[in-house]
């Protein structure tokens, strides 16, 4: 009778186990989805600036951070005013020599003949955080700058709106890069990423790892 009832038990507990399981895997699947459509329209909304170093010596990573002020500085005047991810991305390639040129001076300034690329292209970036926002992982449209071989460690940010700029010590972006973000994605998209506490960008940090490891599963199984 005892072992019936211990029988019963475990089938009622295995069972609830099942359930939860269940549950858990038809929720988490529809964030997966929500996070990668979302991520699918951000990468035509957003440009991303990515530089990738020559290697990843303490030498070359250093040249690649003093490559990425430059270009900042230089931009962050022009970009600061640009109204749709098409002005930004044209003032940029109208930039393509100029960024080349200042590139290669830092580059020899430093004591290195290295060869720069540059141009706007799709990459793929992880989930990064920005201040208060997250963006998911996903494929971006982005200005990349290659210094020499490019088999170093990369560095990321969003030029578009111009989230390059943020001042990471406030912990929140400013008012004017805030009316930015909410011209250019839709409120859904802007509630998705833009979080008020550090215990909602935990929460949504975890979602959009958990969904870029299932991203990742699914791209390697294809």
């Amino acid at each position: 009778m005892m072992i019936n009832k211990i029988k019963i038990r475990l089938s009622i507990l295995i069972l609830s186990l099942i359930a939860i399981i269940s549950v858990m895997t038809i929720s988490i699947s529809g964030e997966v989805k929500k996070i990668s459509t979302a991520s699918e329209d951000y990468k035509d909304k957003l440009i991303r600036f990515h530089v990738i170093a020559n290697s990843d010596s303490d030498e070359d990573q250093n040249l690649k951070l003093k490559v990425r002020d430059a270009i900042i500085d230089y931009l962050q005047p022009k970009l600061l005013e640009s109204e749709s991810i098409e002005e930004s991305e044209s003032i940029i390639k109208k930039e393509y020599a100029e960024l080349e040129k200042i590139s290669k001076n830092i580059i020899l300034e430093n004591g290195y003949n290295y060869d720069i690329q540059v141009g706007i292209d799709y990459s793929e970036f992880p989930t990064k955080q920005y201040s208060n926002v997250i963006l998911p992982a996903g494929e971006y449209k982005a200005l990349r700058i290659i210094i020499g071989e490019g088999k170093g460690k990369n560095w990321w940010c969003v030029m578009f709106p111009p989230l390059c700029f943020v001042d990471e010590q406030k912990g929140i972006i400013d008012k004017d890069t805030d009316d930015k973000l909410r011209e250019v994605l839709t409120e859904e998209e802007y509630e998705l990423i833009s979080q008020k506490t550090s215990k909602q960008m935990n929460r949504v940090q975890i979602k959009f790892k958990i969904a870029e490891i299932i991203q990742n599963i699914i791209k390697e199984k294809n």
